[in-house]
């Protein structure tokens, strides 16, 4: 007896409605000063889009927003006299950077799903 193991996305989209909705996730929670919290969806998007997806472009996306978010993330983290929240440590040119990485990401994956 075989079992087939499910897919994450659905017959006819190339992207999985997990990573789509994260990919949107990210820059709000961002904007929203809960840049520590976007760890959840930053990593949803990431290994979701890196093991789910075949398009190239939402991959290397991904990996980009991945990256970006790491940044800051180990600046914070490795600073002796950070401050006690991400959001208040985080400079405003790698938010900036994070909204458009997510952007690029959104991007590449509605230009999968219009192929």
């Amino acid at each position: 007896m075989t079992t087939a193991s499910p897919t994450l996305a659905p017959i006819g989209r190339p992207t999985p409605l997990a990573v789509t909705v994260s990919s949107w996730a990210v820059p709000v929670m961002v904007l929203g000063q809960f840049a520590m919290l976007a760890i959840v969806p930053v990593a949803i998007a990431t290994v979701g889009a890196l093991h789910h997806v075949h398009d190239r472009a939402v991959r290397w996306a991904a990996a980009l927003l991945a990256v970006s978010y790491a940044v800051p993330l180990v600046i914070w983290l490795t600073r002796p006299d950070g401050a006690p929240s991400l959001s208040k440590d985080m400079h405003p040119g790698f938010v900036a950077v994070i909204v458009a990485a997510s952007a690029v990401l959104i991007g590449s994956i509605l230009r999968a799903l219009r192929r």
